[in-house]
């Protein structure tokens, strides 16, 4: 047995039924105790995202919790949107955007109690860094002496892997693609960008994944319209296709059953919390480290950037499915440009392309600070010249990789941090449940 066969093997165990059971408990669990709150709160929430309140008080921190939840939605936007939810659609059929958008709605409950709790715990500063999130709270609960290291370990092993291989890969297959560009100069070029991030320092980490956000939002907002509008008379064909196959109640493929209702909610799931990262403690590290004080705020600017994130891999889904591409063989970036070609001809893959590069290099510069974080947390503020080689060698390693070992690898990463944190959240429910719904009842947008 090959390693890459073991590997699909573990996760078909450990990322089926078990798995989706344990996120979709504590998901409600925290949907039903939160009383709905990413439906009940969801326009206050999207006040507060647009038009956050000042603080009274505010501890130093690396970033502001405006910038938190920009470097938020630029590290949640990556190729997990562009590649993730194409692979999903190959794995699943149509049926899987369906579940994606399902699974992102449930999440937002759990993406605000984790940021919540990291506002709730604080923040430590130290020489290097304002370090917050799961690294804190975990250790308030059993296991706490232990947990917080381990989770830290997986963190900086997802982070090279999610954060950076498959970004970095995504973007070498996307140009290569396109204009046959060669990996290894990819790689080398992403290379030399990552250095120039790293040895800028938290403050130039912040700086450029701000100015990215607005570039790739809205090429994809024109360009992904443009191909709803070109294939406006299937509009309704394809959202009927994607619910009715979600639900099971139409078979998919060319003379035989389709896929299973298993493939279609287990692709759904793992692409919609590879997307949005909620559970998984990343955006509680970024809102961890503002010093701000205000919980319900930060927690629900997390919220809305989870919501964003499923909106905008919704509309990558329903493109592929309405151009009547999703069932043509391709899988990752390459199946999301076939389907921009429809309408753009050749120049389709140039957008497809711009967008693989500007969401990788998006994630790349947000997931430096969050890995960072987690690194020097490991390593006792030590070796950071190290991580810095590190980090950047990955960039380069994962240009070449091959791209169906790299999404095995960061599904099994997936699982093992969305137990630790997920427990922790689940742990810390009833000590904090009579506080946050007071709060969250007395809060004013």
């Amino acid at each position: 047995m090959d390693f890459m066969m073991m590997i699909r093997e573990i996760n078909a165990i450990i990322c089926g039924w078990p798995l989706m059971l344990y996120v979709i408990a504590i998901s409600l669990i925290y949907t039903l105790v939160l009383r709905g709150v990413q439906f009940t709160y969801f326009f206050t929430a999207l006040k507060t995202a647009l038009c956050p309140s000042p603080q009274k008080t505010q501890q130093a921190g690396d970033v502001s919790p405006f910038h938190a939840f920009i470097n938020t939605i630029n590290s949640n936007l990556g190729n997990g949107v562009v590649a993730g939810v194409a692979t999903a659609i190959y794995a699943g059929g149509p049926g899987a955007a369906f579940w994606f958008v399902i699974f992102g709605f449930i999440l937002m409950s759990v993406r605000f109690g984790e940021v919540y709790l990291s506002t709730l715990y604080g923040s430590r500063t130290t020489e290097k860094t304002v370090l917050g999130g799961p690294m804190l709270y975990l250790k308030d609960v059993a296991g706490g002496a232990y947990l917080p290291h381990i989770y830290a370990f997986c963190c900086v092993f997802y982070g090279l892997i999610g954060g950076n291989l498959i970004q970095s890969n995504s973007i070498s297959v996307s140009l290569a693609t396109t204009w046959g560009i060669a990996p290894l100069m990819s790689g080398l070029g992403l290379l030399a960008f990552v250095l120039f991030i790293l040895f800028g320092g938290a403050q130039r980490i912040i700086k450029i994944s701000v100015s990215i956000v607005p570039v790739k939002v809205a090429v994809f907002m024109l360009s992904s319209l443009a191909v709803l509008a070109y294939h406006y008379q299937s509009l309704g064909a394809a959202l009927s296709l994607i619910v009715t196959s979600g639900l099971g109640m139409q078979a998919v493929g060319a003379g035989f059953l389709g896929f299973s209702m298993q493939q279609m909610i287990s692709a759904g799931m793992s692409r919609s919390i590879f997307a949005t990262e909620s559970g998984l403690g990343s955006a509680a590290i970024m809102f961890g480290s503002t010093g701000n004080d205000n919980a319900v705020q930060n927690g629900f600017m997390g919220m809305m950037s989870t919501f964003i994130s499923t909106c905008i891999g919704f509309i990558i889904a329903l493109c592929i499915v309405v151009s009547g591409v999703w069932n043509n063989g391709l899988t990752s970036t390459a199946l999301t440009i076939s389907a921009f070609d429809t309408t753009f001809g050749i120049y389709g893959g140039w957008i497809v392309s711009f967008l693989a590069m500007t969401f990788g290099l998006g994630v790349i510069v947000s997931y430096a600070y969050v890995v960072r974080s987690a690194w020097l947390f490991l390593t006792n503020n030590r070796f950071n010249n190290l991580f810095n080689a590190v980090y950047s060698l990955c960039a380069l390693a994962g240009a070449v990789a091959a791209v169906e070992l790299v999404w095995d690898l960061a599904d099994f990463v997936i699982a093992a941090m969305l137990f630790i944190n997920l427990y922790g959240l689940l742990m810390l429910l009833p000590k904090v449940r009579v506080t946050l719904l007071e709060q969250l009842r007395n809060y004013r947008a």
